[in-house]
């Protein structure tokens, strides 16, 4: 039963879905290569988003792209990290939707050492686990700092560990299993020459993307680029 009052009766009621703002001319200039969207995605179930109602039963979608806007460039390491990542929860998960904030995330190198950083920043998107500075929850609830280390003794590049089963799996990323155009390294360095012309450059993201792309499309699910133990 629904009681009114005065107040209530007289608020509009909000409308399901306002309305959209009005899109900024500069969105215009964002193309992102096609290959984006056929790449993988990866579905989850977030507790603490549908607790503060972010999506409705917790659901949230991420793909390439997301990773992308996060590191701010596409490369085999943002790649290879999404792969991983996305291996990591199909064999702890292989029935459920990966519990995003019930994940811990550890990886062998040090933070600062290489990519090891990039990495797991990726991670970190998709599974929600950070460091000391991360959420510490809602009424004891849904914490997630504390659940990603750095510097741990395995034999993968990552461990995955489910929070509620202690479940765990090891990923590793081996580009070199995908060997590259013996043009890229030519173009690498036209490219990135001072002053290089336009064509130089864009002669050199597209050799670097297309590298990009068969990661991620030719072998995402190819167990001597990422292999899981």
């Amino acid at each position: 039963m629904t009681i009114d009052s005065p107040v209530a009766s007289r608020a509009p009621a909000a409308p399901a879905n306002p309305p959209a703002q009005p899109a900024d001319p500069r969105v215009r200039a964002m193309r992102l290569p096609a290959f984006f969207d056929a790449a993988p995605r990866i579905l989850m179930q977030d507790a603490l988003a549908e607790t503060l109602g972010a999506a409705e039963g917790g659901i949230i979608e991420y793909t390439y792209a997301d990773a992308v806007k996060l590191a701010g460039h596409s490369c085999p390491t943002v790649a290879g990290a999404y792969l991983m990542t996305r291996a990591a929860l199909a064999h702890l998960y292989p029935r459920e939707l990966p519990q995003r904030g019930g994940i811990r995330v550890e990886l062998r190198g040090a933070q600062e050492e290489g990519v090891v950083g990039v990495v797991a920043s990726v991670a970190t998107l998709i599974t929600g686990a950070t460091g000391p500075g991360g959420f510490k929850g809602l009424a004891g609830r849904h914490v997630r700092r504390g659940l990603l280390s750095f510097g741990v003794p395995m034999r993968g590049e990552m461990r995955f560990t489910r929070a509620d089963s202690q479940a765990a799996v090891e990923v590793s990323f081996h580009l070199d299993a995908l060997p590259r155009s013996p043009a890229l390294g030519g173009l690498m360095q036209a490219g990135l020459a001072p002053g290089a012309p336009a064509e130089a450059r864009e002669a050199f993201a597209h050799a670097w993307q297309e590298r990009v792309r068969a990661i991620l499309l030719d072998h995402a699910d190819d167990p001597e680029l990422v292999s899981v133990e």
